[in-house]
């Protein structure tokens, strides 16, 4: 099996409604949804990533806390090992830097959502935590 790509992404909650971002058309598993994130380069901390990859694709500034969950997820064209980080904005509103779209949603809209597969796991943890 070919070494997993480590990456990372942010639950990032307002309210009872967390960030979901639709990835771009034109990319790997487009217009499916997702939370923000991605790769960690080269002599980064997971959470150094997360917080670049917030500034780069939402324009904001992140606090990490501490790790929801971390799962491995094996896609045709690549295998990713995800850790899914709690995180807030302390300050700023996110924009569509890379992103289709943004949406904050609760987690009864989550359904309405077709998301990444490799989130699936994620979706069913938040249903367990914080489904009625």
């Amino acid at each position: 099996m070919p070494k997993a790509v480590e990456v990372v992404a942010a639950l990032i909650w307002r309210g009872d409604r967390f960030l979901a971002c639709q990835r771009p058309a034109h990319k790997a598993r487009g217009l499916l949804w997702e939370f923000v994130g991605g790769k960690v380069e080269p002599g980064e901390t997971k959470e150094e990533a997360l917080v670049r990859e917030c500034r780069e694709e939402l324009g904001v500034t992140v606090r990490v806390g501490e790790v929801f969950t971390e799962l491995t997820h094996v896609y045709p064209d690549l295998t990713v090992h995800l850790t899914l980080f709690h995180a807030a904005i302390p300050e700023g509103e996110p924009r569509k830097l890379e992103h289709n779209d943004l949406r904050w949603i609760t987690v009864g809209e989550m359904d309405a959502y077709p998301f990444c597969p490799a989130d699936e796991t994620i979706l069913q943890k938040l249903r367990e935590l914080y489904g009625n």
